[in-house]
């Protein structure tokens, strides 16, 4: 591989993201990798969930399983094809990460990478522990990208672009502090469903796994579901069975058993099958252990809720004819190419 200043187009990033997600791919298929590798990641697995419970072992390795899936030549040649080529430069890219799911902040660093500029990381308290230990086997496989990532606990300092991520709150902050470089800042976003009452059970049990992966903690978690008047929840709370598991995990008891009071003290209607209550609410963002929906009689009403609150939804996870819909299963799995709030972080940074 070509380590010195100069790049070779994406070549350069293709083989050494390639050689990375072999990596992790061998790891979680527990076949051949470096000592140090698997080292790494096995520390790095069983420190996360004891720094922040909500990550567990099975969702770290989810993580790492994902990533080993995506980083392969292919879809990475596919990514970067409509893109000019990329020339290395100083500027240094600020990245303010979130850290509600593992690995969460994993495809702004590689695209800073990639796009030829130097990374300032901010991480998160919630998830400094995994992606530490990437950059560490990455680097080993590509030691001139080392020199161009530094991992901050302070303010950012001096940079010259800003990608940062946070709560609606921060991202007002973040909008002032940094209105004077380029920028992206995203805010809080959720994930909706809408159901025809058509769905097979393998569609269904997709859907229960947008639903209930990482407890619901992501942008692309379905919070919210639109189904047709009169629509049967036996069959839905049928397919999110498979997840019933999740009440033995302490943090998302205690807020299913706090929810759940609030909404009896409130004499709030319920549906409620041990691990998961559904509400009928017009919100989109549903409490941790809740999901919201909300009946339609025709499906133009759908389509004009989800258009006035498109600010605020990542995606619509549907079988229905609806603009840039995900499949049931599929919102936890975004493909390289779909950027965060819809906004193409790649053709930002390649950008004079």
């Amino acid at each position: 591989m070509n380590n010195n200043k100069s790049m070779s187009g994406f070549q350069d990033a293709i083989f050494a993201l390639d050689a990375l997600g072999s990596q992790l791919t061998n790891y979680i298929s527990h076949l051949n990798t470096t000592t140090k590798t698997h080292s790494l990641l096995a520390d790095a697995v069983k420190r996360a969930p004891i720094h922040n419970a909500w990550f567990t072992k099975e969702h770290c390795e989810a993580a790492l399983r994902d990533w080993g899936q995506l980083l392969q030549k292919d879809n990475l040649t596919s990514w970067l094809s409509g893109y000019p080529d990329p020339t290395e430069t100083e500027q240094v890219v600020g990245l303010v990460l979130a850290g509600n799911l593992p690995l969460v902040g994993l495809h702004d660093v590689l695209s800073v990478l990639i796009s030829g500029h130097k990374a300032k990381i901010k991480m998160s308290s919630k998830d400094n522990i995994l992606l530490p230990a990437l950059l560490d086997i990455l680097f080993d496989i590509y030691p001139h990208w080392a020199s161009r990532v530094s991992l901050i606990s302070d303010q950012l300092g001096s940079v010259d672009k800003v990608i940062a991520t946070g709560s609606n709150n921060s991202s007002r902050y973040f909008s002032y502090y940094f209105s004077d470089k380029p920028h992206i800042i995203r805010r809080n976003r959720n994930s909706v469903a809408v159901l025809d009452g058509k769905e097979t059970a393998d569609q269904l049990q997709g859907l229960s796994n947008d639903i209930c992966r990482y407890f619901g903690l992501g942008c692309r978690s379905v919070s919210k579901l639109w189904v047709p008047r009169g629509y049967d929840f036996d069959i839905l709370f049928g397919a999110l069975y498979q997840h019933r598991s999740m009440i033995n995990h302490n943090a998302y008891a205690n807020n299913y058993d706090y929810n759940k009071a609030i909404f009896l003290m409130n004499q709030e209607p319920l549906l409620d099958n041990g691990f998961v209550i559904l509400k009928e609410d017009d919100q989109l963002s549903s409490p941790i252990a809740c999901l919201y929906y909300s009946y339609y009689d025709k499906h133009s009403e759908v389509e004009k809720a989800i258009e006035s609150q498109q600010e605020n939804i990542q995606c619509v996870v549907t079988n229905s004819k609806v603009e840039n819909a995900v499949a049931m299963g599929k919102a936890q799995s975004p493909k390289l190419y779909d950027y965060a709030d819809n906004v193409d972080t790649l053709a930002f940074l390649l950008k004079n």
